[in-house]
């Protein structure tokens, strides 16, 4: 049951937060570094984990973004995308246009260092001298940036940060926890894979039936030995790996591997999105997004990338948490090709703001233009149909088409719907099955008024 206390959410900084709320956090991380809570407002208690799940995100990169330019000095400068390249902590900030440090906003403890707080605040947005800027805030060995940056790789590798805290940590207790791990894992992943829940009802030792993941790690007990002798009752009170939390965790990391993997796929290809809307058992509104893109077989693909929470539903709120995923998985609105959307409304309002950042909005406008022309009357509808039944005449005569029941059926323009993408593809089929009758009729229409400009 989801937790919908509202008064300890809008505090993440609250110390006695629950685990549920914890979780809330980590699921609604800011991608973009310029709209980010300051990491000095976070509980100290839950600091190492939303860092843990930043550092795992790794830096906000948009590398396909198109950078604005601003006048700096009396000449047009922008953020250049191989800076990234150079630099694997620096971050961009779209709705600031500015610049950011990724380990020094997790680690940095003081304002010392020259820049103030620059890569970590307000942002860098100085590009004439980026590079000098960036090279002056890295700094020499010991310095701030170098030190949260050392702190952050203790953080992320077990070798370095776990054998620090357990000194008498065997090669047994490893293996054991290993071994433990991957089961739990195991069983993470066919619940997954099924669609399946994972809590029970009554998870009690006395419970007939303790729900499906103790169940199920029950059973892989039951048939493996070596399992067996490292989980549930047999595991350390403190390494069982069964509490609701460490199932969340699984969840979330197994989530994370198939979403990166999705992103592999799609590469630098160009894809369609497909989202839709609906409230869940906590009452709250959620946004659930799929990818639609051709792999490199020439398949056509369609992938569930993820649910997010969304304050409503209207067509400016859904636009915002587009764009927050887009920023948070590297995805750019100049690969996007088309859109689908649960709702005539917000669709109309999202599709009007996502044609700025599409280039074949202009051939669909050609399009909509050239039909509007053709059928502005029903004199302009007649002669069409006329030269359309004259072409069908001689390709028949010349034996050019297949005959039969339901074929060669009259056909008209269609203009493309606001509602409805697959619109577009009835309008270009039409187009091109009348594409020589759609130019005589043209043709028709200047000579019938060549002193019309328009």
């Amino acid at each position: 049951k989801l937790s919908t206390d509202s008064s300890s959410l809008s505090n993440p900084g609250s110390s006695n937060a629950r685990p549920i709320e914890v979780d809330e956090i980590l699921a609604n991380l800011q991608a973009d570094p310029g709209l980010r809570t300051r990491m000095a407002d976070y509980s100290p208690n839950i600091r190492d984990e939303i860092r843990r799940a930043y550092l795992q995100k790794g830096p906000c990169q948009p590398r396909s973004y198109k950078f604005p330019q601003t006048n700096q000095s009396g000449i047009n400068r922008r953020f250049i995308a191989h800076w990234f390249d150079d630099h694997d902590w620096l971050e961009y900030s779209i709705a600031k246009d500015a610049a950011f440090c990724l380990h020094c906003y997790l680690f940095k403890s003081n304002f010392d260092q020259v820049g103030g707080d620059a890569f970590t605040g307000v942002g860098f947005n100085n590009w004439k001298k980026a590079k000098e800027r960036f090279n002056l805030h890295v700094g020499p060995v010991g310095s701030v940036h170098n030190q949260a940056r050392e702190v952050a790789y203790n953080l992320m590798h077990q070798t370095t940060h776990i054998e620090t805290i357990v000194i008498k940590q065997t090669s047994q207790a490893r293996t054991a926890y290993r071994t433990c791990l991957n089961a739990s894992l195991k069983c993470t992943r066919y619940l997954l894979r099924q669609g399946l829940s994972f809590r029970g009802h009554d998870e009690s030792a006395q419970s007939s039936n303790k729900g499906n993941y103790l169940e199920l790690l029950q059973f892989l007990a039951d048939h493996d030995e070596k399992v067996k002798a490292v989980v549930l009752e047999n595991a350390p009170e403190n390494l069982k790996l069964i509490a609701p939390s460490i199932q969340k965790d699984l969840v979330n990391s197994c989530a994370k591997e198939t979403i990166d993997l999705i992103l592999s796929d799609v590469k630098d290809r160009y894809f369609s999105i497909m989202v839709d809307e609906a409230r869940d058992v906590s009452i709250k509104e959620q946004m659930a997004m799929g990818l639609r893109y051709v792999n490199d077989k020439g398949q056509i693909i369609e992938r569930f990338v993820g649910v997010q929470h969304v304050t409503d539903t209207t067509s400016s709120a859904l636009k915002e948490a587009i764009d927050e995923f887009f920023s948070s998985v590297n995805l750019s609105f100049s690969k996007l090709r088309g859109q689908g959307y649960d709702g005539a409304s917000n669709m109309r309002a999202l599709v009007a703001v996502a044609k700025k950042n599409i280039d074949v909005n202009s051939f669909f406008t050609t399009a909509n233009s050239l039909v509007n022309v053709v059928g502005a009357s029903c004199k302009r509808r007649d002669a069409l149909r006329a030269q359309y039944q004259e072409e069908l005449v001689r390709a028949f005569e010349d034996d050019c088409l297949i005959t039969g029941r339901g074929l060669n059926q009259e056909r008209t323009l269609k203009r493309a719907g606001d509602t409805r993408w697959n619109s577009h593809y009835g309008t270009l089929i039409s187009i091109i099955s009348m594409f020589p009758s759609v130019v005589n009729v043209l043709q028709m229409i200047v000579d019938d008024n060549p002193n019309d400009s328009s």
